[in-house]
């Protein structure tokens, strides 16, 4: 009965260590956006600065997984819980690392102005990071119907991704002058459409984590 309870406590510890990831994650792509707007170098520069804690943090979870897997020899449920927590960590901290692309762009653009003001990539950024809030919740409380409905709502930032894109492709042509700013907008979609993907990603593990079974939510 010790044993179990303590095998329990390294679980919830190691559910611990995700939800913090998961903030983290959350913050350095809510201040990624704002540095992007409001082309805040130094906001940028401290996002890239404190990514370091979630590449630690990530590290630290993949050897309490590890240990837990070793010492314990879990099976069924209780092994679907470590491996989903060793592939949820995996993906937030892929966001992580949009955030500090993002945050790189946003150096690479500078001072000069933006070719127009942003108003759908903050909306598609804040879906994006809605999805890794939602999937993170989803996978405290092991709630499949909220963890199925992030691939509905990645279909929302699919097709803002679309348009932005598209009117950027528009910007380039009638203003060749700003392609290097362009580029690097469009870079920046792409990594917010990426980070919605990932969110999608977890859902699959969290359904995987509660019915045994894998379910392709990005197909």
């Amino acid at each position: 009965m010790v044993v179990r309870e303590n095998f329990q406590l390294q679980l919830n510890e190691l559910k611990a260590m995700l939800v913090e990831i998961g903030e983290l994650t959350e913050h350095a792509l809510k201040e990624s956006i704002v540095a992007l707007k409001e082309q805040d170098v130094d906001k940028a520069l401290e996002v890239i600065e404190n990514d370091q804690r979630i590449n630690q943090l990530e590290d630290e979870i993949n050897d309490a997984a590890i240990l837990l897997i070793a010492k314990q020899a879990p099976v069924a449920s209780d092994l679907r819980r470590i491996i989903a927590a060793i592939k949820i960590s995996s993906d937030v901290e892929r966001m992580a690392d949009f955030a500090v692309n993002i945050a790189k762009s946003t150096i690479r653009i500078g001072e000069k102005p933006l070719i127009k003001p942003l108003v759908d990539l903050p909306r598609m950024a804040e879906i994006a990071i809605g999805m890794l809030s939602d999937s993170i919740r989803a996978y405290v409380d092991e709630d499949v119907v909220l963890a199925k409905n992030l691939a509905d709502t990645d279909d929302s930032v699919d097709e803002l991704y679309g348009k932005i894109i598209r009117e950027l492709l528009e910007l380039m042509t009638k203003h060749p002058e700003s392609l290097a700013q362009i580029t690097q907008l469009s870079f920046v979609c792409r990594y917010i459409e990426r980070t919605a993907d990932h969110a999608t990603n977890i859902a699959e593990s969290i359904i995987f984590l509660v019915k045994g079974k894998r379910y392709g939510l990005n197909e």
